[in-house]
């Protein structure tokens, strides 16, 4: 019986039309990442990637970037995360830095939807605080003369604000310096816009979040600091822009760096403290989620990303 209908299944698998493989298809899921701190909750939101070309803009001879990228089998242009944070400590909700929108092309301007699939929408955050007045912190706060985060309160340091809002800084730099004074306008026209002065002792946003002065990487360059039940985290803004490079020769400058001969120790005095104090630190530009500790290594750091974890 087989030997008789072997013939026939043979004739039927030779004229089946061959099946397609199936098609790849790219992209991530949203990008949100989310633990507690204390009585808070943090969420790290990814506004997407952008290409870098780290070797011309790090402050050292070449062939020492392209080998310490090499090291950590990475490459130029290397591909950079973009990553904001919200806090919610309970009562209010705090959202630091808001990614670029649409001032830096086609890869970035994806928070506002890792933000609403972490489960939050625009109008709940309460403040939103800017490291720094760079294009790829503040330009996801409004678009086309609005707010993007219309109930929010917009605040950074007031040195920031006089030296990138000055008539010359804003003819010096385009249509992006325009449209981040743009952007600050629609929060000023509503009484949203309260710029506040760096304090050593730090500045309360909300209880639990304060702001500190990091100046160097621009002139009122802040980090900020959330504290719940004794854990802490500090979010760095641009005190690290290439890990691979940076934590272990922690003096590399940028050339973004507004003064470098400033923002070389304010990174040091950071790496240490937090290597010291063991708590967690949520960097702009780390690979997503960009949250970890350091740990001293010689004269300089090892980054210890977040373990992952689903029991949250």
């Amino acid at each position: 019986m087989i030997k008789r209908l072997l013939p026939i299944f043979l004739a039927i698998a030779c004229t089946a039309p061959a099946l397609a493989a199936g098609p790849q298809l790219k992209g991530q899921a949203p990008g949100w990442y989310r633990l507690p701190l204390g009585d808070f909750e943090i969420t790290a939101l990814s506004d997407g990637t952008l290409d870098l070309p780290v070797d011309k803009l790090l402050q050292q001879p070449v062939p020492n970037t392209l080998k310490a990228l090499q090291h950590a089998y990475l490459g130029v242009p290397l591909e950079t995360s973009v990553n904001g944070y919200l806090i919610n400590t309970g009562a209010k909700i705090v959202l630091v830095d808001t990614g670029a929108a649409g001032l830096f092309g086609p890869t970035l301007g994806r928070l506002l939807g890792s933000l609403k699939a972490a489960g939050y929408a625009p109008e709940q955050v309460d403040e939103v605080v800017i490291t720094h007045m760079h294009g790829d912190h503040i330009g996801g706060a409004g678009a086309d003369g609005k707010a993007a985060f219309p109930n929010a309160t917009l605040r950074l340091d007031k040195r920031d604000a006089d030296f990138w809002l000055s008539p010359e800084q804003i003819a010096k730099g385009g249509d992006g310096a325009k449209a981040i004074a743009a952007i600050v306008k629609a929060y000023a026209d509503n009484g949203r816009f309260k710029p506040f002065d760096g304090s050593k002792d730090g500045v309360e946003i909300v209880p639990g979040v304060k702001a500190f002065p990091a100046y160097g990487h621009t002139p009122g360059h802040s980090n900020y600091v959330a504290e719940s039940k004794g854990q802490k985290m500090m979010f760095w803004g641009d005190l690290m822009h290439v890990a691979a490079v940076q934590f272990p020769e922690p003096a590399v400058t940028m050339s973004f760096d507004s003064d470098p001969k400033a923002a070389a120790p304010a990174r040091e005095k950071a790496y240490a403290a937090a290597a010291k104090d063991g708590y967690y630190v949520a960097v702009t530009h780390v690979s997503f989620p960009g949250i970890g500790k350091l740990r001293v290594d010689g004269k300089g750091y090892d980054w210890l990303p977040v373990n992952y974890s689903t029991n949250r």
